[in-house]
């Protein structure tokens, strides 16, 4: 199947993830803004996060907590399906070496904040806050990360943590949402070789695990002794 065929996504599409997210109880599932940030901020992480890991942020689920947010098990599907097409989307806009347009919502009056959007990429880099403290001590890259802690946190309850003293005007909001998308692609970019690097140890690992199978205490030594392995080269290993 063409790569394009997984990355193509509809507005239908995304008012169905709307719909759905809008129907989760929890009050502290996101919403498809939310949402969009978070699998920016994944996706330029420095380390692979798996589905398993970071949907229950998504439904803002809390630890032995039952799951109760879909409607049914279609419903599930299609949700997740479509999903995982916005997931491939983003990945595939970074891998173009282009640069990607957070999704971002209006409100009923047509403006736009890009708050959510910032949240949601704060959630993702709870995953591995020592990988993100390389960036955010990075003299020349850090700075990536300025417009997404700024509207993440314009209107924090403390006060000290909002970036204006002032309510924000619209040049500077402007600029700041300009920055969302040219700081991904930085981040994106900034992080690649650990990427790289990750998914080379855990294909090592992998091959590692297959070339290598358990053996048995009392399966023959693979050394061909006749001895059982327990009582040839297992003696070193087993206890």
């Amino acid at each position: 199947m063409p790569i394009l065929d997984t990355v193509s996504i509809t507005d239908d599409d995304y008012d169905y993830l709307e719909s759905v997210l809008s129907g989760f109880q929890n009050e502290n599932a996101m919403n498809l803004e939310m949402v969009d940030g978070f699998f920016v901020a994944l996706i330029c992480s420095p380390q692979l996060v798996i589905p398993s890991q970071y949907l229950p942020d998504i439904l803002g689920e809390t630890e032995g907590e039952p799951d109760g947010a879909y409607d049914s098990i279609e419903q599930a599907e299609q949700f997740m399906s479509i999903l995982m097409v916005h997931w491939n989307h983003i990945v595939y806009t970074f891998r173009e070496r282009e640069v990607y347009l957070p999704l971002l919502l209006e409100d009923e009056n047509g403006n736009v904040f890009g708050n959510d959007w910032a949240q949601g990429f704060l959630r993702g880099m709870e995953f591995y806050p020592e990988d993100w403290a390389e960036l955010l001590d990075d003299d020349e890259h850090g700075g990536a990360l300025v417009a997404i802690f700024a509207l993440a946190h314009e209107h924090d309850p403390d006060s000290e943590m909002r970036p204006y003293d002032k309510p924000m005007d619209d040049d500077q909001r402007e600029q700041l949402l300009v920055g969302l998308a040219a700081g991904a692609k930085i981040i994106y970019d900034y992080f690649e070789p650990h990427r790289q690097m990750d998914a080379q140890l855990k294909d090592a690992d992998s091959t590692y695990r297959r070339e290598n199978p358990k053996i048995g205490r009392n399966a023959p030594c693979p050394c061909g002794s006749g001895k059982k392995y327990k009582q040839c080269c297992g003696k070193a290993t087993l206890h």
